[in-house]
């Protein structure tokens, strides 16, 4: 089961977190997707996948921007361009 929360979604089976993305806040409206993790014995299942579709469609929802600082988030958001719009761009 994923949950999404506001700094972060969630993979649960039997109330054990298997997996977890986290965005905490780094101004008004803007989270930085900063940690990415899958309980070894499920890697390769797409569950990270699954945890970042998750983030993102709730970050959409919220008008929230992101930047990304996890290696798998930064890999991840340059293969879907989908959610390019939620990408924070500082303008000087």
């Amino acid at each position: 089961m994923y949950k999404v929360e506001e700094n972060r979604c969630i993979y649960l089976e039997n109330d054990k977190i298997l997996g977890i993305v986290t965005y905490p806040y780094v101004k008004e409206n803007i989270v930085n997707i900063n940690h990415t993790y899958v309980d070894p014995s499920l890697r390769g299942q797409g569950i990270a996948n699954k945890l970042l579709i998750n983030a993102f469609n709730y970050l959409k929802e919220n008008n929230i921007k992101v930047i990304c600082t996890c290696s798998y988030g930064v890999n991840w958001i340059e293969k879907h361009s989908e959610y390019d719009n939620l990408l924070y761009k500082e303008t000087k």
